[in-house]
């Protein structure tokens, strides 16, 4: 064998091995992907909680009215409990920004139309029921 097929020989072995080595990294990489997007699925923590909310804000006022209360709230409760007007904009503006938290599953949960609560009661929202109600789809 010719001292060019020998060298030949190992670069072809050496271009196997990086291939191998490069798929290794490949599925390393994967699998590291794989356990960022599961973090990001989970809830925070409630210690990371308590930091996501800025103290003074209307979003830290509604966390600490519905610790006191207990139990989810129905916006319009809410701002009363705020001593804010119960007016459009009111309700937009918080009733928005509760319900950013709540799509992210952070601190808060929607648990009706426009009534929230926190995620640390434990209170799931109200499933929709499959079926129509008796008189779907006919004229009154």
């Amino acid at each position: 064998m010719s001292a060019r097929q020998i060298l030949q020989k190992l670069y072809d072995k050496k271009q196997a091995e990086i291939a191998e080595l490069e798929s290794q990294l490949a599925q390393a990489k994967a699998y590291l992907q794989a356990i960022q997007d599961s973090i990001k699925a989970m809830p925070r923590e409630s210690a990371e909680a308590e930091q996501a909310l800025r103290a003074g804000t209307n979003l830290a006022h509604t966390r600490e009215i519905l610790k006191a209360y207990g139990k989810p709230m129905h916006i319009s409760e809410i701002l009363k409990a705020m001593g804010k007007p119960i007016d459009k904009k009111n309700r937009l503006s918080l009733s928005g920004s509760l319900a950013t938290y709540a799509r992210r599953k952070e601190i808060f949960v929607r648990t009706a139309p426009n009534t929230f609560g926190l995620i640390e009661f434990g209170v799931a929202p109200k499933e929709m029921s499959e079926d129509l109600p008796e008189n779907f789809g006919s004229r009154q």
